[in-house]
């Protein structure tokens, strides 16, 4: 147990919420992984359990807990053999929900943050589009504004819950020619008449859904604007700071496990008449890794620490996705390798893992995009600010 940031009552939720993915989730994990579809019923179950609203108010049914119980919830997540089920469950309770809380009027909170935490409605954020990818400030998708309601047309893509959602969180531009200073954030019912998704096909995270998506001429109440119009930017790229945080902390739990699992293998695996943990070249390498590894959580915890006294740690949460993630490649690449033959082979957990790990340099802003965002910030001394309120 860390006793600096976890304490008893953070390990008593560890083992509650690991029992309940062990009897609840993981004996449906290989169905999901095959389907593509994961059942409504975990939803709910989630819900009752309160999993789904730890960091969030009591006053719309959260626990307002410290988010190292968050920390906790994504670290078992990368346990289970399925980092898609991993990202459904936190794109809705991170990535949506953090902006219905932050951004969402009081009537937006009751109809859609209230049945959010209980697992009766499922989110989505619709930020990529199809020729931006990670240039957020370059999309096209745009929101009119006509009399009382908004009409919003053009397209994303590559969005996790996106084909099952009930709700999307749409960033449009609301002021085409102001670039960033033009971008708002609506609410969309996913069923509202003139949205079309499609299901993509992908290399890992097989359990979730990802869509593309497109607006044709879709209507939305001047009600759901998000904040205020031309804020959409700043809110972005603060939530961006949780964001890369989450996928940081996904990247080492993941590389934890993988090295776990590799241990357990070398010590019973034989070759040449002795357990392959006693080979100088291989236990040297894990070692390597698991340093690597222990470097990267470290760091996490500290940047997660900083962000939960109010600090705003965008630089610090950029270095923990580019750095986490690329360990964590780098460490289930090598635990793979080190199973052999088995490690290409499905009944076994590294293949699936190595599919799944590949997306964190490539989400939340690839590792080329968060390099130029950190050589911004520390070679020509830019600074990001969060949105202020008025």
């Amino acid at each position: 147990m860390n006793s600096t940031y976890f304490s008893e009552e953070h390990e008593l939720f560890r083992k509650s919420f690991q029992d309940f993915l062990k009897a609840e989730v993981v004996p449906h994990i290989e169905k999901w992984e095959k389907t593509g579809t994961i059942e409504r019923f975990i939803w709910k179950k989630f819900g009752d359990m309160g999993f789904l609203g730890i960091t969030y108010p009591e006053a719309y049914g959260g626990l307002n807990l410290d988010l190292f119980y968050m920390v906790i919830l994504l670290e078992e997540l990368q346990k289970i053999r399925s980092s898609g089920f991993a990202a459904a469950v936190w794109a809705h309770v991170y990535l949506a929900m953090t902006h219905l809380n932050a951004e969402g009027s009081e009537e937006i909170k009751q109809n859609y943050l209230v049945p959010s935490i209980a697992g009766d409605k499922l989110g989505a954020l619709c930020i990529s589009e199809p020729f931006g990818g990670s240039d957020v400030a370059g999309m096209r998708t745009t929101a009119v504004l006509q009399g009382d309601k908004y009409v919003i047309n053009g397209s994303k893509t590559f969005i996790t819950n996106g084909v099952y959602a009930d709700y999307y969180i749409v960033a449009a531009k609301t002021d085409p020619a102001a670039g960033n200073k033009g971008i708002s954030i609506f609410l969309m019912d996913a069923n509202a008449k003139g949205v079309s998704k499609s299901k993509l096909d992908k290399l890992g995270w097989r359990a979730s859904d990802t869509a593309e998506i497109s607006f044709d001429q879709v209507e939305v109440p001047v009600t759901n604007l998000m904040g205020e119009a031309g804020k959409g930017f700043p809110y972005i790229m603060q939530h961006f700071a949780l964001e890369r945080l989450i996928m940081a902390i996904n990247a080492h739990a993941r590389a934890e496990y993988a090295i776990d699992y590799t241990i357990e293998y070398m010590s019973q695996r034989e070759a040449f008449g002795t357990k392959i943990s006693k080979f100088q070249a291989l236990r040297h390498k894990l070692v390597d890794h698991a340093s690597d590894v222990e470097h990267c959580k470290v760091f996490n915890y500290v940047a997660v620490d900083r962000l939960q006294k109010g600090e705003y740690v965008v630089k610090e949460a950029t270095m923990a996705k580019l750095k986490s993630t690329k360990v964590a490649d780098e460490t289930i690449y090598s635990c793979l390798q080190f199973l052999g033959g088995y490690g290409y082979m499905e009944e076994y957990p590294l293949a699936r893992l190595l599919r799944d790990s590949r997306l964190g340099p490539i989400g939340g802003g690839t590792s080329e995009i968060l390099r130029e965002i950190l050589s911004k910030m520390i070679i020509d001394k830019q600074t990001y600010k969060p949105a202020v309120k008025h």
